[in-house]
């Protein structure tokens, strides 16, 4: 009985530890001073001189822009490369494997200034195109670790079976394998924009005069003493990614108990695949 009660206490302050600092923030947004040691009543005056800021409307814009374009092309190219490091064995594997964890564990200042060097050699000009590529880059690998353990949960019959009813690889993958390693793919997309958002050493060394994310602005803001409308942009952000992965947690959670329900009746994925001489589909049953 103790000892649960410690365990969950110590949950307890864990939580108060990490959002502590955030209900402040949010708490402080709200305050009509711009001292933070002093409340001086509610207002919204930060939100509106926020959304009348046109140097924080444009470091949004190119914040969004790069979140979602670079978060969609990684999650494309990670996916597919998880795919093909979970169909090799041995040394090779290993080798894709190791090499895939140096992104992850290599400091951030190391990657912008790699990054930043490799373009000025291949002379591209530093701004969006650049910002969005170094994106891509250090996303790729956190898509990857996302998706591979769906693919280890996999049942390799279930590829297997649809090509033997006919289907053809690119629609068994479509139909088959897509469907089964979703969870991850959505997972690898949500940490690829969460970390797209939250990033500034990489994005600091990588763009260019007139391009500058949210992390960057504020960086930029916070130097010359913290504004209050910092602590209603942060707001805003934090609460637009709560909603999301609540959003994302109730849609997983309805379609496993969707196929999770039923009257004990077996699962049906249709492959509507043609057989050679083109007649209907087959129908697997698992």
């Amino acid at each position: 009985m103790v000892m649960n009660f410690l365990k969950r206490f110590y949950v307890y302050i864990l939580f108060v530890f990490l959002y502590a600092p955030i209900v402040v923030l949010m708490v402080l947004s709200f305050n009509n001073s711009r001292l933070r040691g002093s409340w001086d009543g509610f207002t919204l005056r930060w939100y509106i001189e926020l959304f009348q800021d046109r140097q924080i409307l444009t470091s949004l814009y190119y914040t969004i822009a790069v979140a979602v374009l670079s978060s969609a092309i990684a999650t494309i190219i990670g996916t597919a490369a998880a795919i093909g490091i979970h169909n090799l064995h041995g040394f090779k594997k290993n080798l894709i494997m190791n090499v895939t964890y140096i992104p992850v564990l290599n400091p951030d200042i190391v990657t912008g200034v790699a990054l930043m060097i490799l373009f000025i050699f291949l002379r591209l000009r530093l701004g969006f195109l650049t910002m969005l590529l170094a994106h891509i880059t250090f996303n790729i690998p956190y898509v990857i670790l996302s998706v591979l353990p769906k693919l280890k949960q996999l049942n390799n019959n279930l590829y297997e079976a649809a090509l033997d009813l006919g289907a053809t690889p690119w629609y068994a993958l479509h139909k088959v394998i897509i469907p089964q390693i979703m969870p991850g793919i959505l997972t690898g997309f949500l940490f690829a924009f969460t970390l797209s958002i939250d990033d500034f050493v990489i994005s600091f060394f990588t763009t260019g005069s007139g391009v500058s994310n949210l992390s960057i602005t504020v960086f930029s803001m916070a130097r010359r003493g913290v504004n209050p409308k910092i602590n209603a942009l942060s707001t805003l952000m934090f609460l637009t990614v709560l909603i999301l992965l609540i959003i994302v947690n109730l849609r997983m959670s309805k379609d496993k108990n969707g196929k999770g329900g039923g009257n004990g009746k077996n699962k049906e994925i249709s492959l509507g695949a043609r057989d050679s001489s083109g007649g209907g589909g087959g129908l697997l049953r698992i």
